[in-house]
């Protein structure tokens, strides 16, 4: 008799989603969010400790916590600052949470806000698919 399949460990960190008694897999990324993402084209400005002038910054995607922005010269994982929505003069605390990519667009920094805002970036986030 043989006996029982048993699906392959995930990789450490990466949780698996069944799907079946036999069958299983990692969880992708987009599984993994705590937050939808949105894609969105928006001018904001970014205020670090430390830097007399605001630095302008473009987004890419963003969320109820945090966003991908594009900016001139990156900043560094770990690296704290204030984002500014110049349309409604709100600002929300964030920090960098990886490093950033260079693109031919400039830096590609994503940041984190230290708490949810979802109301920061004036858009509507559809819930999270389950």
């Amino acid at each position: 008799m043989t006996p029982p399949h048993k699906p392959a460990a995930a990789p450490a960190g990466n949780p698996v989603v069944k799907r079946s008694a036999l069958a299983a897999r990692v969880q992708t990324a987009e599984e993994r969010r705590r937050a939808q993402r949105v894609m969105l084209r928006m001018t904001v400005l970014v205020h670090v400790p430390g830097k007399p002038e605001a630095l302008h910054a473009m987004t890419i995607t963003v969320s109820e916590t945090g966003g991908m922005i594009v900016m001139k010269d990156p900043l560094a994982m770990g690296a704290k600052l204030t984002v500014e929505n110049p349309r409604t003069k709100k600002t929300v605390e964030a920090h960098v949470v990886r490093p950033p990519q260079t693109t031919a667009e400039g830096s590609q920094v994503p940041v984190e806000f230290t708490s949810p805002s979802p109301n920061f970036w004036g858009v509507f986030f559809p819930p999270a698919a389950n």
